[in-house]
C-alpha cells in the first residue's frame, strides 16, 4: 500500500518546476486542438486526459504554492501600507479574527457565484436553453444554502452550527437527486450544454478557477473546526464540479463533433456520475458527523 501511495505521489505530486511545465503543456494541449478544430480523435482523447491530468498536478502543485506564498505574506506584513491597514479598526479585526475573515471571503465568493448564475440565465433566455435556465436554479439553490450559513457566522454554538451542517447535508442529498435527473436526460438524449463562440472559453476558466479555490478552501477550513465553515466550503465545492460537469458536456458538444455518439453518452455519463456520487458521499459524511458530534454533546450534557 505504501508502494503504491509513493507511485502515486510521483506522478501526481511534482515538484514546482515540473507542475508549472505540466499544467502549461496540458492546458496548451486542449486549448490548441479546440482552436485549431483538430478532428483526430486520438489527439482529442489525449487533450481530455492531458487537461484532468493538468488540473489534477494543479491542485496538488497548491501545496508547494502556499510554501512559497509564506515567504510573500512574511514580506506584504512588513510593508508600511500593511501596518498602516492594520492600524485601523476593520484592518486589525480581518488579520486577527478568522471567522470575520472567513466571513469576507465567503460573501465574495457568494457575489461571484451570482455573477455566474445571472451569466447562466442570460445565457438560457437568449439562447432559449432550458440546461442553462436549470443550471442556473440549482446554482441559485446553493447561493441561497450559503448565505444562510454565512449569517449564522457568528453565531458560535455548537450545536446549532452543527444542526445547520445537518441540514446542509440533507438538502444536498435531496438537490442531488435533480442533478441525477439532468445527468440521465443527457446520456439518454445524448446532448449537454452548448457555449456559443468565445463563451465555452470564459466558462473554462472560470470552472478551473472554482475548483482550485473551493479544494483549496476546504482544506483551509479544516484547521478551523467550525461545522458552518466546513457546509460552506462544501457547497462551494459541489458548485465546482457542477460547473465542472456542464464544461465537459460542452467541449463534447463543441468539440466533438466527429465523436462516436457512444463515447460522448459515455464520457457524460462517467463525469456526471463521479460528480453525482461525490455528492452523494459528502451529504453522507456531513450527516453521519453531524449526529455522532451532536450526540457526543448530548452525552457530555447529560454527565454535566
Amino acid at each position: 500500500m505504501e508502494k503504491f501511495k509513493e507511485i502515486l505521489k510521483r506522478i501526481f505530486c511534482l515538484p514546482p518546476i515540473w507542475t508549472v511545465v505540466a499544467a502549461l503543456l496540458g492546458y496548451g494541449f486542449v486549448i490548441a486542438v479546440a482552436v485549431f478544430h483538430i478532428q483526430n480523435p486520438i489527439l482529442q482523447y489525449t487533450s481530455y486526459i492531458a487537461s484532468a491530468y493538468a488540473l489534477i498536478v494543479t491542485c496538488t502543485g497548491l501545496v508547494y504554492v502556499n510554501t512559497a506564498i509564506g515567504g510573500v505574506r512574511k514580506f506584504v506584513s512588513e510593508h508600511p501600507l500593511m501596518k498602516k491597514f492594520r492600524s485601523t479598526k476593520v484592518g486589525e479585526k480581518y488579520l486577527t479574527d478568522v471567522r470575520f475573515r472567513a466571513g469576507v471571503s465567503l460573501y465574495q465568493g457568494f457575489f461571484i457565484n451570482l455573477l455566474y448564475i445571472v451569466m447562466k440565465l442570460v445565457s438560457g433566455i437568449v439562447y432559449r436553453s432550458t440546461w442553462f435556465i436549470a443550471l442556473a436554479v440549482y446554482y441559485i439553490l446553493l447561493a441561497v444554502m450559503r448565505f444562510l450559513l454565512v449569517r449564522r457566522l457568528n453565531v458560535q454554538d455548537e450545536a446549532s452550527e452543527l444542526r445547520r451542517y445537518r441540514t446542509c447535508g440533507v438538502i444536498l442529498l435531496l438537490m442531488n437527486q435533480a442533478l441525477v435527473g439532468i445527468v440521465v436526460f443527457m446520456v439518454q438524449q445524448n446532448r449537454g450544454f452548448e457555449y456559443p463562440g468565445l463563451l465555452i472559453y470564459a466558462m473554462a476558466a472560470y470552472s478551473f478557477y472554482a475548483v482550485t479555490i473551493a479544494i483549496i478552501n476546504v482544506v483551509k477550513t479544516r484547521k478551523h473546526k467550525s461545522p458552518i465553515l466546513s457546509a460552506a466550503k462544501a457547497i462551494s465545492l459541489v458548485a465546482a464540479m457542477v460547473s465542472i460537469l456542464s464544461l465537459t458536456t460542452a467541449m463534447l458538444a463543441q468539440f466533438g463533433e466527429g465523436d462516436d455518439p457512444m463515447f460522448r453518452r459515455a464520457m457524460t455519463g462517467a463525469v456526471g456520475g463521479g460528480v453525482c456520487v461525490i455528492v452523494i458521499g459528502m451529504a453522507v459524511y456531513m450527516i453521519c458527523r453531524a449526529n455522532i458530534n451532536l450526540k457526543k454533546i448530548e452525552i457530555n450534557n447529560s454527565q454535566t
